[in-house]
């Protein structure tokens, strides 16, 4: 497949450009869709620009997948958990103490964080031989299961808000302790993009430098279905992370899980839509967007001091049955750096009865775009069912290298 130019194919933007999004993130998705395996896009209304394929992006491709349009923390999700206890244990200092030790206790924060004694998951027991790069990180694999790495990654408590007639999670109307999770398939994960990327980059050299990201690899060839067969592995590691995570926090509690929702971004669909009139199978890459077709349920979170919320998919066609996976960063990390401190921010957190455990200035309430306006930006896409409250967040102290 030549790389030539070409029109962009068809795309479908949610939110108004210069209020909700960036106009480079809409440039980088018109790129997306100039590539000639390129069949339709969609941007989400928590876009903002990322490598090759902006965050938020939607791309539909023909017998190819893109290994950056995947994205670095390859099948990076989101778990949320009710737990058995009452919600009331977040209105004590002895309750946030009680929660805040489970957090600490079983999980790992930072770049290269691990156990020094490897948690067991079934997952370990899977096919790690499909690609090299997945045989020979195994056993960082299963040093890092159940971690949570940095970046935008956390692990935290809050309420979870259930109002009448909403019965999708299969609990009555009410407020419910709930444990909330982000995080992907760490260092492996990484590694599997770092290969795929340069060498589908290696076998594109005639694309231009602004599309050098956007460079595929074939599915009918030996290296588009290794990384076919490892960007799905991490996809089954990325869920069994997530699974020892709430597995041992409500192990530390002595609670019980009663109901969840999980679902993920960064990954590459094989699924059936209809283009032109014609119902074909495509590769659906969704870098920081989620599934939402319709009935599928999921979460999309806001901000360490604003809701997230619950949500059913509506299967809008035009978005490729696709929705945000959170609220979308208005700044980048270094402009974050240079325009708040922890002084003012503790004050807000404070007002909005947040407490924090550790987290970057990088990832503060105001890095975010307001939640409420993303929602109402994607209304045709998904219906909120509840919404999540975060209480007691953590994340990778100040100072880490970002993983996301």
């Amino acid at each position: 497949m030549a790389a030539e130019a070409r029109s962009p194919a068809p795309h479908r933007v949610w939110g108004e450009v210069g209020v909700d999004l960036d106009k480079p993130s809409l440039d980088q998705l018109v790129a997306a869709c100039s590539l000639p395996v390129a069949v339709a896009g969609a941007l989400m209304p928590d876009a903002h620009v990322g490598y090759g394929l902006p965050i938020g992006g939607v791309l539909a491709t023909r017998g190819a997948v893109v290994p950056y349009a995947v994205g670095v923390d390859i099948a990076c999700r989101v778990k949320l958990s009710v737990l058995d206890m009452p919600a009331a244990s977040l209105d004590s200092e002895h309750g946030r103490g009680q929660l805040g030790k489970a957090i600490e206790r079983e999980t790992r924060f930072g770049v290269g964080a691990a156990f020094q004694k490897p948690r067991e998951h079934p997952v370990m027991d899977e096919r790690w031989d499909v690609s090299p790069v997945t045989e020979h990180y195994k056993d960082k694999a299963r040093s890092q299961l159940g971690t949570s790495g940095s970046g935008n990654h956390f692990v935290e408590f809050g309420t979870l808000t259930i109002d009448e007639g909403a019965s999708a999670l299969g609990l009555a109307a009410g407020t419910y302790l709930a444990l909330l999770s982000h995080s992907g398939s760490r260092g492996t994960g990484a590694m599997v993009c770092d290969r795929y990327s340069k060498l589908a980059m290696s076998l594109h050299p005639d694309l231009p430098k602004e599309l050098k990201y956007l460079a595929w690899l074939d599915l009918n060839s030996q290296e588009g279905q290794e990384y076919w067969s490892a960007m799905n592995l991490m996809g089954e590691y990325a869920s069994a992370n997530h699974a020892v995570i709430h597995r041992e926090v409500s192990r530390h509690l002595g609670a019980r899980i009663i109901a969840g929702v999980e679902n993920h971004h960064n990954f590459a669909w094989n699924e059936t839509h209809e283009i032109d009139g014609r119902t074909e199978e495509l590769i659906v890459h969704r870098k920081g967007a989620t599934p939402a077709g319709e009935g599928v349920l999921g979460i999309i979170p806001g901000s360490m001091a604003a809701p997230g919320f619950v949500v059913e998919g509506l299967g809008s066609a035009a978005s490729l049955n696709s929705a945000s996976h959170g609220a979308g960063r208005v700044m980048s990390r270094t402009q974050a750096k240079r325009s708040f401190v922890w002084g003012n921010v503790r004050r807000e957190l404070r007002e909005a009865g947040v407490t924090v455990l550790s987290a970057g200035i990088d990832e503060v309430p105001g890095v975010y775009k307001d939640i409420h306006r993303v929602m109402a930006c994607q209304r045709d896409l998904v219906r909120p069912v509840a919404r999540f409250d975060p209480k007691l967040v953590k994340m990778a102290p100040d100072g880490e290298k970002a993983e996301d």
